[in-house]
């Protein structure tokens, strides 16, 4: 497995006088009718990157069985349509349980609907707080539910792949341009600036832009190319953010951890039988090789 380039972020600081409450309260907001375990990953993944408390917010309809995959999150489930997706009567708790949170993740499964459009613009526009926009969230900001969208109370990361980066410049998401990775970069870079966030454009070469940087991240596998390790990167975002990083310095950190469980699956497993939960179990084995060295006595 490789090393930390020189240049990553450093983790953030853990006094051994500290609480949970001093490593962030991460908040997700997803879930829908057969998508329980989405938001479920993303919690996990927050949990296991350091964060102190983390509560999902999800629709009633699978409260139940995702609160079933750990019992280490708080789940509330809250009210949902008959699309199995938030109702409009949510999005007021939402937006007051964000408020309260060190940071926030949005979008997996979340579901799409016209209540999912309109939380995400209100939470785009109006949280205070860090939030990471994923998946189902990011389908809603390409339907031009904020505008313009550099207008948002608080620091946001995106987290899009090729198709999701295509939709959010309005272009087509399933055609050829799914593959011109020089066309998405620049889509990317050209995202970051109107939206004033910062984008992590998932896939080989993972890159990562805003707060005027630029990475490219050196490791994963295409092993990783399976459903979930999206939701669990999210998760290390957010979890980064709680512990007050910056957006780009968290989002780089975490691109470079994720990758790296993933180098330790596919050693473990070979690339054809890793799951994102394979991703999940090995996020200490990252994290183990960034802790500073013992201190000599």
């Amino acid at each position: 497995m490789a090393m930390p380039p020189d240049d990553l972020p450093p983790l953030p600081p853990r006094p051994p006088e500290a609480s949970k409450r001093d490593f962030g309260w991460v908040l997700v907001v997803g879930g829908s009718l057969g998508m329980a375990g989405a938001p479920a990953l993303t919690g996990m993944a927050a949990l296991r990157s350091g964060a102190g408390l983390v509560e999902l917010a999800v629709p009633d309809s699978i409260a139940a069985i995702t609160a079933g995959f750990d019992p280490c999150m708080m789940t509330h489930g809250l009210a949902s349509g008959f699309t199995g997706t938030f109702a409009a009567a949510s999005a007021d708790e939402i937006l007051k349980r964000a408020s309260s949170a060190s940071a926030v993740a949005i979008g997996p499964g979340l579901g799409r609907s016209d209540e999912v459009l309109a939380l995400t613009a209100r939470l785009w526009r109006d949280a205070r707080c860090p939030i990471v926009f994923d998946a189902d969230a990011l389908w809603a900001l390409a339907q031009e539910a904020v505008s313009p969208l550099a207008e948002h109370a608080g620091p946001r990361v995106v987290t899009p792949h090729a198709g999701e980066m295509l939709r959010l410049a309005g272009r087509d998401p399933g055609g050829s341009e799914a593959r011109d990775r020089p066309l998405l970069a620049e889509l990317a870079v050209d995202f970051a600036a109107a939206a004033d966030a910062v984008v992590v454009l998932k896939g080989a070469g993972t890159l990562v832009v805003g707060q005027g940087h630029t990475a490219v991240n050196p490791n994963g596998n295409v092993g990783m190319a399976t459903a979930g390790t999206g939701d669990v990167l999210a998760g290390v975002v957010v979890a980064l953010l709680a512990q007050g990083m910056e957006p780009f310095a968290a989002a780089r950190l975490a691109v470079w951890v994720h990758a790296a469980a993933g180098d330790a699956a596919a050693a473990d497993l070979g690339p054809i039988s890793m799951t994102a939960r394979d991703l999940l179990d090995r996020l200490h084995v990252a994290f183990r090789l960034l802790e500073p060295p013992p201190a000599i006595r």
